[in-house]
């Protein structure tokens, strides 16, 4: 099979549309983590993404009867500006179906290129049937993002190009992972040429369909995934990359939003480009091998797959970036409610600099502060500030991980209930599109009433809620199937510390 691939890369037509990326030495990467560190820059095509390739690669290898009909494709990012990019160099139609949540930047960016796009459904498979439907009905062909031999050889050039820019030795190349097409073409090139170079996946880790299927030895299809990194929000390995992977794939790695904000600084730190978060992947797993393996002195290299990140989840970025290159911790600190009690705390944390610090009056006994504290020294400095705040009598409990506090509750102190209301809290991903909440609270109905609601975008086609509602034992199942009923995600947070101490209606309890 490998063999196979070889030839398709080798001949590859790219080039007609896309660059030939530079291989970027990374100078501050490489100094802070001893090894020699190079990004791969992808973001400088012309859509700001690899994705280009394999959609050029796969249309111009149709005979001119499907070309003369046009394809069609299902995608809200990147795939969907690379197609219609190629389609319109081809002279050809193209039709892009995108979900309705899509940014409108997304839709006008397709339509420059001269597309037709169709919006349909709230989600990523609801537009790639409805696409299934068109190209039936319109006789055009269906464009695989990334289930397609074509497409993977297109995808595949990049690894013929690392290899061509590096001629010297390579430790590993890490590479995001979505549906695969791009580490599956990748990893069938070097490892043909190179087989003694690892090849590292790396994936978001509530994302992690590859990861997943190579433990299952099979491919699996996830319940839901997180779509902060959107661009590889994939529920399940595509097929024909799956033949790949499990075959030259020798990890992979997952990583948290935290270190994939860390990691689209690190890249503007190093180039001063952009990163989206997907693209950020392969920087933040490198890191993470680097910290887990110790290797030192060799040469890592990362794609960096795409920089189409809406302007305003750079506040979310920056926000998160420090908390994930374990620089700031997040606590939640209870101190008793007297004179000189804020004083002892600030005492005890000396000359450490606090970088967030929210505090509402509650009740006459205890005081619920959440701080944020610089540290120097990642998990070290973090349990010796914890130790040293428990040694003076203070109750302590670690932020830092826990994405309620970090998305919502940071936001939400001094909301306390001035009595027990019997809440239960949730956190829903609500598509942002009018009428999502209208379609939430008219499923619902009267029935149960509305305690607490909390919401945050971040530019992404999801926003996040935290919401409390009181509802009678008597009627928790009701509940149940009707959350099931409205197909939102969502996640039970009623015994979330962070909503305990700081939101709850028996906080002092």
């Amino acid at each position: 099979m490998i063999h196979k691939y070889i030839e398709r890369i080798l001949r590859a037509r790219v080039y007609d549309v896309a660059s030939e990326t530079p291989l970027d030495r990374a100078p501050g990467l490489t100094r802070r983590f001893d090894n020699r560190v190079y990004i791969k820059r992808e973001d400088l095509q012309p859509v700001f993404s690899f994705k280009l390739r394999g959609a050029y690669n796969k249309i111009v290898s149709l005979d001119d009867a499907a070309k003369r009909a046009g394809v069609i494709a299902a995608s809200a990012g990147n795939h969907a500006q690379g197609l219609a990019l190629s389609a319109q160099q081809l002279g050809i139609r193209a039709v892009i179906v995108m979900p309705c949540t899509t940014p409108a930047i997304k839709v006008r960016a397709v339509q420059n290129f001269g597309a037709e796009t169709v919006l349909f459904g709230d989600s990523y498979d609801e537009a790639y049937e409805h696409a299934l439907s068109l190209a039936e009905e319109q006789k055009l062909t269906f464009v695989h993002p990334y289930d397609d031999p074509e497409v993977i050889a297109g995808q595949g050039t990049i690894g013929m190009e690392i290899l061509r820019q590096h001629t010297g030795d390579i430790h590993a190349i890490f590479i995001p992972v979505g549906g695969g097409g791009l580490i599956a073409g990748v990893a069938a090139y070097v490892k043909f040429v190179r087989p003694d170079i690892k090849i590292i996946g790396v994936e978001p880790d509530d994302a992690d369909c590859l990861n997943r299927a190579l433990k299952a030895k099979r491919r699996v299809i996830l319940k839901q995934v997180g779509l902060f990194a959107d661009g590889v929000a994939v529920r399940q390995i595509g097929k024909e990359p799956f033949h790949i992977a499990h075959q030259y794939v020798d990890d992979v790695v997952t990583v948290d939003t935290d270190e994939i904000c860390a990691a689209i600084k690190d890249i503007f730190d190093d180039t001063r480009s952009v990163a989206e978060p997907a693209g950020a992947l392969g920087v933040a797993g490198l890191k993470k091998y680097v910290a887990s393996t110790g290797v030192r002195d060799q040469c890592l290299i990362a794609i960096e797959s795409g920089a189409n990140i809406n302007f305003d989840r750079l506040r979310h970025v920056a926000e998160r970036a420090q908390v994930g290159e374990h620089r700031e911790m997040l606590l939640a600190v209870t101190i008793p409610e007297k004179p000189g009690s804020f004083l002892d705390f600030c005492r005890v944390l000396g000359r450490r600099s606090i970088t967030e610090f929210n505090y509402r009056y509650f009740d006459d006994h205890a005081a619920h502060i959440f701080a944020g504290i610089a540290i120097a020294d990642g998990s070290r400095d973090s349990e010796e500030i914890i130790a040293q705040l428990r040694e003076h009598g203070f109750a302590v409990t670690n932020m830092t991980g826990n994405e309620l506090a970090v998305e919502h509750i940071r936001y939400m102190v001094g909301g306390h209930a001035p009595r027990l209301l019997d809440e239960t809290v949730y956190s829903f991903e609500f598509p942002e599109r009018p009428g999502a909440l209208l379609k939430f609270l008219s499923f619902m109905g009267g029935r149960w009433n509305i305690s607490l609601f909390h919401y945050r975008n971040h530019g992404a086609a999801f926003g996040r809620v935290l919401m409390g509602i009181q509802v009678p034992k008597a009627e928790k199942r009701a509940f149940r199937e009707f959350l099931d009923t409205i197909g939102f995600a969502y996640r039970e947070e009623t015994d979330n510390p962070a909503y305990r101490l700081f939101a709850g209606g028996n906080a002092s309890s």
